[in-house]
Order: structure tokens, then sequence, then C-alpha cells
């Protein structure tokens, strides 16, 4: 597995984590030589979600065989799964007595050091040369914002960024393992958490986007096979401009947000378009929203000061940003009521 960042307690500092054959080692950084400490994974469980310490979110715990307790906590969701995914493929291989390998884990495409990845994602989204955003229908469920794998793979080829098919593959697995591409669909989520490896599936009704796209998806009425927007019938509660922080890509844009209270929401919009369609939504029922002095990497994309975190009830964590602290208040009260009162 490719070393991701985590935390580890007792007083919640970050480390860099590497998973080996039969342990998970921590380093104090990344570029330290020898680790801080090592977890034995013979003979270990895992627990995940680990509810252990109340609002402490996207927690898990391993357990040794000693019975010592060991906890870490993901920055976001998909990369608690990717974590636990992995280790239990670990143990699994252990208790069976076979050799966990590094070729057998999620992300084990190994692209040519010449490919630069972020390049040509940039290329993929151009608007005249790119890769077309289309709607696209399929099992009762309207995806906005998204093209076909079998699309992605042809336009490679077409550009000439890869000499054949299994090499348009490579570069879009590889594209997908990195957070550019994500799947829409049923049969393009599959393919990419089934297995050993995740794959992207050069198939025309295998559905992706774009990571910081509109996308969204609708489904019909099973009443009358018309859209419905259920989200969007809610009383507008509050609205204006914030900075938002992307989920991949770190960085920090102007959104317009209307909170709306029946059922509750947050969309958000690009306020340079007068588009209806939302940029994405942000699901309120359930969730927790405070004020927050620190987030990482903020200040190098030029945010600074009256931030405010919403974690949803499927611990998803979106990072604002509001003018002024009089604004950040108003904001966190308007989300807290709609949040304990919408539907």
């Amino acid at each position: 597995m490719e070393p991701n960042e985590g935390t580890v307690l007792n007083t919640w500092k970050p480390v860099w984590v590497v998973l080996s054959e039969d342990a998970v080692e921590f380093y104090k950084k990344k570029t330290d030589r020898s680790p801080k400490g090592m977890i034995p994974l013979k003979g270990a469980t895992l627990l995940s979600p680990c509810q252990d310490f109340g609002k402490r979110l996207l927690v898990f715990k391993i357990t040794t065989d000693k019975k010592h307790d060991h906890f870490f906590q993901a920055s976001h969701v998909e990369e608690r799964e990717l974590w636990v995914k992995d280790i239990k493929r670990a143990l699994t291989c252990i208790q069976g007595g076979k050799k966990f390998a590094r070729k057998s884990t999620r992300r084990s495409i190994r692209l040519p050091e010449t490919v630069n990845l972020c390049e040509l994602y940039s290329l993929m989204k151009d608007q005249d040369d790119g890769v077309r955003e289309l709607v696209l229908e399929q099992e009762k469920r309207v995806f906005n914002h998204c093209f076909t794998g079998a699309t992605v793979v042809e336009w490679l080829v077409e550009k000439g960024k890869a000499r054949n098919q299994p090499e348009a593959l490579m570069l879009a697995t590889g594209l997908m393992n990195e957070g550019f591409l994500l799947p829409a669909g049923d049969l393009s989520k599959d393919g990419a958490g089934g297995g050993e490896q995740s794959t992207f599936l050069d198939e025309t009704n295998a559905l992706y986007y774009f990571a910081d796209s509109g996308f969204f998806c609708e489904g019909y009425s099973s009443d009358d096979d018309v859209l419905v927007k259920e989200e969007f019938r809610g009383n507008i509660v509050k609205q204006g401009c914030l900075l938002k922080q992307g989920h991949r890509i770190k960085n920090w844009k102007v959104r317009k947000f209307i909170l709306r209270d029946d059922p509750a929401f947050m969309h958000y919009y690009d306020p340079s378009k007068n588009d209806d369609d939302p940029l994405g939504s942000i699901p309120l029922r359930g969730s927790v929203v405070t004020a927050v002095d620190f987030v990482p990497d903020a200040k190098k994309h030029g945010a600074d000061g009256n931030f405010f975190e919403i974690i949803t009830s499927d611990e998803v964590h979106y990072f604002l940003q509001a003018a002024t602290a009089e604004e950040r208040k108003d904001w966190i009260k308007a989300v807290q009521v709609v949040a304990k009162c919408g539907k």
C-alpha cells in the first residue's frame, strides 16, 4: 500500500504510516529511515469505524495479539476505507499463511516516471479539446457532468497520450487511483473497489466524472418517471458566498451557498456562472458544524482565519471560510438549526 499520512494516539500526532507484509510501521516524517514504532499484525484485529472518541470521527483501531490498542484517524472517509481494506487484506493473508505483497494492493499500478497525471488531467478537462462532460441516463438515474470509460480510453489513444488500449487503461487507472477521475455508477464503483486491484473499465456503460466538476445524480420518481429534485424543495434559510476547500485538490474557491431547511441541504454554485445546477450539495441532517482555528495547507492557498467545518452524518468533512468572524458565527448558527430541525 502506498504510505498515507495518519494520526496516532496518545496525543493525536501526525505520523507517516506504511503497511508492510506483517506490520503497520509509523514514522515521525516521510523522510525518516527508521520507524518511530511498529504494530505487528499477526493475531491482530481491526475495528472500523471506532466510536471510542465521541466527536473524533474517521477513527479505526488495531488491537494486537497482546491486546494493545492502537488508534488511527484518517483525514477523510475515502482514505480510511482504503486503509481498512488493505489492512484487512493483510490480516487475511497472515491468517491463511500467505505472504501479503504490495503488488496485491489497491494502488498497484506503476506508471512511468515521465507521466505527469496533473498535467494530463488538465488536458482532459480542456473545454475545447478535452473529454466532454455529458448528461447520461442509466437504471432510472440521470448522471450530470460525466462520461464513459470507453470515451476516456478512446481520448487517450486519439490524442497520443497512450500508444494503445492497454496503455490507455493503465493511465486511466492511475488517474482514478490518484483521485482525479471518480466512479459515478454502480458498474464503475464495482470496478474501482472489487478484487485485488482497482480497475478502470473501458466500457460504454461504466460512468466516471472529474473530481472537481459539477457532477450530481438525480433519480426518477417511481410514480410518474419524471425527475424529482427532492432536496431543492426546502425554504431558503440563508445564502451568500464563502470560500470552500476542494476535497481532492486542496485549493480554495469562492462558491455561492444556498441553505435550505426541509429537506436540510446546503448547495453550492459557481458564482461566475448564471447556472441553476449546483456544483455539489451538503446533506445537513445529523451533521455537526463547528468553528475551527486551523486548516492544513490553507495559508499557502491564501485562506487564513474565520474557518468552520461541517461533518455530515456520513463522515464527509467540508472546510469553509467566511469573510468575517460575525459572518462565520451567523452561518454556524443557521446550519446548526437546520441540521437539528430539518428533515
